[in-house]
């Protein structure tokens, strides 16, 4: 007897922290399973479940009754001493040829889906309830952008709906939910989604007391956990490609994107995104400045947001992902941020996700592309001075801060307090030996380096030895941008 007769309805998605997966109580009559070896003992404490990559794997089962046997199954995954290998979920990694719907070349297709869909693109979505860490606004948002990543590659639509029926239900449960598939308070399983053409299609639960967290690794990440399951309730099972968005690994990475093999499921369900109809330009008197030559400025902001990096200049943004410049850049910044200031002076982003520009004597604050805040004063931070010439939000020492740098001089700002640190003030030369007293910019890279940028070129600076690697200064066009050393 195949699985897919068997899995009669619901398929709960569990993404795990330690490295857990319950069974599925709603399948009916016999199931094939296999007894779990090698099982790792399930922590006591939160900060012994987590893990850089965290498994979340499926494994294929041999014939037995699943009820019957369920008590005595429950009972090893909670109590087997410290094993091999991880804990299985009861989903099949591989369902065969007929169940997945795959080309005759079923080597070059890494991906897996359900053999359910959508008979429409044009969705509805609705929240039940809210998490209690993150606000209704921002869980919103997330949610939005969990969603755009697939509506970036295929011509389906989202709507959120308030009083009336949805397409898709998500909600924030605790425990036992009505579901049969009970949470487990913080920690353990995250989530779970049920697939197109089942008689829970479309209902998205998530665990209501993980410590969920937006753009940082404090906790668990409400966006990339949501993208996930947004997979899954489309019709995606688990891809066998390391990496893809739907791998069977829960990880925290920035920026959130879809590998090539999740695109290649999506677009097999749904097909490709309609090419936008070309539009004729009409003649108008309106001045349209260009961008500045990126291998010629003096950039005026860089800042590391949502994991990419971004260089500012007079009203534009350039966006590079993974060391390039992405498409359509440089682009005017107001299409990120609207109410963003005309020059921005220096940019970080928070703890939080939270991007904060600075311009003059005032500064702004954005949650993702919504203006919360601003224009304030420097004043009401603690800063006393007019304006800045760059921000750098450094993680030392288990404790965020971020220094703000004008003219030889140097405030810090402690994150976790939201306050400037009293009384202090220090010296570039002292503190930042190297480093030039006239800064245009600085961020932290991805191997932990703070970097400043002045005049066309940066230099790297060692956080551990305080001092400037070796070999710098470098040319930011040429190292950033591919252009000839002036």
């Amino acid at each position: 007897m195949r699985v897919s007769g068997l899995l009669s309805g619901a398929f709960a998605l569990h993404v795990l922290l330690a490295v857990r997966c319950k069974p599925l109580h709603e399948r009916r009559g016999l199931v094939n399973h296999k007894e779990p070896q090698g099982l790792s003992q399930i922590p006591k404490s939160l900060s012994e479940k987590r893990r850089d990559r965290v498994s979340h794997t499926q494994d294929i089962l041999k014939p037995q009754a699943w009820l019957k046997d369920e008590p005595q199954l429950n009972t090893q995954l909670r109590n087997s001493p410290g094993g091999a290998g991880p804990l299985r979920c009861g989903v099949p990694d591989y369902p065969d040829q007929r169940e997945v719907h795959l080309s005759r070349h079923p080597r070059q297709k890494r991906f897996v889906i359900s053999g359910g869909r959508w008979p429409k693109t044009d969705l509805t979505y609705k929240i039940q309830r809210f998490p209690w860490q993150v606000s209704e606004d921002k869980v919103r948002r997330v949610l939005q952008e969990a969603l755009k990543i697939w509506t970036d590659v295929t011509p389906l639509t989202f709507t959120e709906v308030i009083n009336q029926e949805a397409d898709i239900v998500i909600d924030f449960a605790s425990f036992w939910h009505g579901d049969n598939l009970p949470f487990d308070g913080p920690g353990g399983i995250l989530a779970h989604a049920f697939f197109p053409r089942t008689h829970r299609e479309g209902d998205i639960h998530f665990d209501f007391d993980e410590s969920w967290t937006v753009g940082n690794e404090l906790g668990t990440d409400l966006l990339q956990v949501a993208a996930h399951e947004f997979g899954h309730v489309l019709g995606l099972q688990h891809s066998l490609e390391p990496g893809a968005l739907m791998s069977p690994f829960y990880s925290f990475s920035y920026p959130l994107q879809l590998s090539e093999d999740d695109k290649k499921g999506i677009q097999y369900l749904y097909g490709p995104r309609p090419k936008a109809a070309v539009q004729i330009p009409i003649e108008t008197n309106e001045i349209i400045t260009s961008a500045p030559d990126s291998c010629h400025t003096d950039f005026d902001a860089v800042s590391v947001i949502r994991g990419e990096l971004f260089f500012f200049k007079a009203s534009y943004a350039w966006r590079l992902r993974e060391g390039r410049l992405q498409a359509g850049y440089p682009a005017l910044a107001s299409r990120h941020w609207r109410g963003i200031p005309e020059n921005v002076g220096a940019a970080y982003e928070d703890t939080k996700g939270n991007i904060w520009f600075f311009e003059g004597s005032n500064y702004w604050v954005f949650d993702a592309e919504r203006k919360i805040k601003g224009p304030d004063p420097l004043q009401t931070i603690g800063l006393p001075v007019t304006h800045i010439q760059a921000a750098l939000h450094l993680k030392e020492h288990h404790r965020h801060h971020t220094y703000f740098f004008k003219s030889g001089h140097y405030w810090r700002l402690d994150s976790q307090e939201n306050r400037k640190d009293k009384a202090f003030r220090g010296s570039i030369q002292q503190d930042w030996r190297g480093i030039p007293d006239e800064i245009d910019a600085a961020f932290q890279d991805a191997d932990g380096f703070a970097v400043f940028v002045s005049r066309g070129q940066y230099w790297r600076f060692d956080l551990v030895q305080r001092q400037v690697l070796e070999g710098y200064p470098r040319y930011v066009g040429a190292d950033f941008f591919g252009c000839s050393m002036p």
